[in-house]
């Protein structure tokens, strides 16, 4: 009798690996089998390929996701930090004439947002995210070369032209990949990549300062050029690397795009069957303009978004007027940022996991409250719990805000709703980056009394604002719930009485 095979620890693998390849691929139970024992091992291998499906996602799309957030925030915000290395005086721009140069960027940037978000759908997101990436790269290098203020001015204009698609076709992108439970913590990636590129952007103008006047160029045009050629490698790699949509992902198993399809397609997602076969139509841009959800969301991100804009502006300054110099203001303005990006990670996991929206910002928002509101009361004789106050301020501010955005596509179905109230939404908000460059004028630093007082005002507008619309949404719950919606049943969007809002 031959003797019996040992199993090697080879052979224990690789059964392990068909076991579980045999899970994951088989045909359903014949007719005969049981039922009970059918749905079980129906439901597990569904609950195997889901996670599976999350983490091919995840792994290939947040990573591309993030650079181009990193790159658009750092070409955003590092006029701030060429200031310190003599931008003004280089240029011979007075302080008004800089501030100008900050606002500049923002009436192209909101006017691309919803015209970009429509045509997304048809040039593909792929195509289209890599391209406007390729064009702000090379704006913002072309900066490193300005010589005047009329140049300067110019191109800061045109940046925002480039730049104004990218975060609403970004949330469109994403909610178009993943369910409703699972967008606020995909944005809260994103955000925090945000917060990271301010700390990020102070740590790269810190080297650009040891580079000093090389190549014929001062420190802060290095700022400008460098990360100029960084956005331009960011833009191939997105071409190369960003899927369409789920079908397109050759990335993933045949059983995997069957998954993640079936997992958009149901009411409770919102988009029925219909969305990719959903043609343009003024009716749907229509009922995004008309929502009162988009208006009250997108007051409350205007808050937020003031209070975004002019942190990264007048950071730099208060560290500096604890006596450091600019090298190390810019290290010391590493420290908040890093400590919002972990709190905002926490804010959408949790905000994803209780789904809850608007309740979640209802009690993050406070904490941006009281952190303004206490430095706007703080002498220029207590730098250090001024200082202290930076982080109640970003915390509470940017920890909001991927509430604040999965929040309004959650509940607005329909592709062009979606992707007009997306784009609308962060058009309106963005309009706060305008306010925010003249409210932290040089000669009111370091207390910026005024500064923080109209941005306490604004945050807390915003939060009665999620209040009306918590209240909003529970009414339209209500009401569907009594059968105030039966005759939008079949609509395939937020009118079907199946459809609940999200608060």
């Amino acid at each position: 009798m031959a003797p019996t095979e040992q199993p090697t620890e080879d052979n224990i693998m690789t059964g392990t690996d068909e076991r579980k390849a045999t899970m994951l691929t088989n045909e359903l139970p014949h007719e005969d089998s049981d039922p009970d024992h059918h749905d079980a091992d129906d439901e597990k291998r569904d609950k195997i390929l889901t996670r599976r499906l999350l983490w091919r996602l995840d792994r290939r799309i947040l990573p591309v996701l993030i650079l181009l957030v990193l790159c658009s925030f750092l070409d955003r915000t590092n006029v701030g930090n060429a200031k310190l290395y003599n931008l003004e005086k280089d240029l011979g721009m007075t302080n008004l004439q800089y501030q100008q140069g900050l606002a500049a960027f923002y009436p192209l940037y909101i006017a691309a947002e919803v015209p970009s978000n429509l045509v997304l759908k048809r040039v593909t997101p792929r195509i289209w995210i890599a391209f406007l990436t390729f064009l702000w790269g090379l704006l913002c290098m072309c900066l490193g070369f300005v010589h005047n203020f009329a140049q300067f001015i110019s191109l800061r204009a045109l940046l925002g032209l480039a730049e104004g698609g990218l975060f609403p076709a970004m949330v469109l992108y994403l909610s178009g990949i993943y369910t409703r439970s699972e967008l606020a913590l995909r944005i809260g990636v994103l955000y925090t990549a945000t917060s990271l590129s301010g700390a990020f952007g102070g740590l790269l103008a810190r080297a650009m300062a040891a580079i000093g006047d090389r190549g014929g160029l001062s420190a802060w045009r290095w700022i400008f050029v460098i990360e100029g050629l960084f956005t331009f490698i960011v833009a191939g790699f997105t071409y190369i690397s960003l899927p369409n949509d789920i079908p397109s992902a050759s990335f993933l198993s045949e059983d995997e795009r069957k998954v993640g399809i079936r997992r958009l397609s149901g009411i409770e997602h919102g988009t029925g069957n219909t969305e990719r076969d959903e043609k343009f139509s003024f009716a749907e841009i229509g009922r995004a303009i008309f929502s009162p959800q988009t208006w009250l969301t997108a007051a409350a991100y205007f808050g937020l978004l003031s209070g975004i804009y002019s942190f990264g502006l007048f950071l730099p300054t208060i560290i500096k007027g604890l006596g450091y110099t600019a090298n190390e203001a810019q290290l010391w303005s590493v420290i908040p940022y890093a400590v919002a990006a972990c709190t905002t990670l926490a804010v959408a996991f949790l905000s994803d996991r209780l789904k809850i929206r608007g309740i979640m910002m209802l009690c993050t928002m406070p904490v941006a409250i009281l952190g303004y509101g206490l430095i706007a009361n703080i002498g220029a004789d207590h730098p250090r719990v001024k200082y202290g106050m930076t982080f109640l301020m970003a915390t509470g501010i940017y920890s909001s805000v991927p509430c604040v955005l999965a929040w309004l596509s959650n509940n607005s179905a329909g592709h062009y709703k979606r992707a007009t109230a997306a784009a609308l939404q962060l058009a309106v908000a963005n309009c706060g980056g305008i306010l925010s460059v003249f409210l932290y004028p040089d000669v009111e630093g370091p207390v910026f009394y005024k500064g923080h007082t109209i941005i306490l005002g604004l945050l807390v507008g915003g939060w009665f604002s999620i209040l009306c619309n918590v209240l909003y949404c529970a009414k339209i719950n209500r009401d569907k719930a009594r059968g105030g919606y039966d005759k939008y049943r079949g609509y395939g969007d937020d009118r079907e009485p199946a459809f609940r809002m999200v608060m």
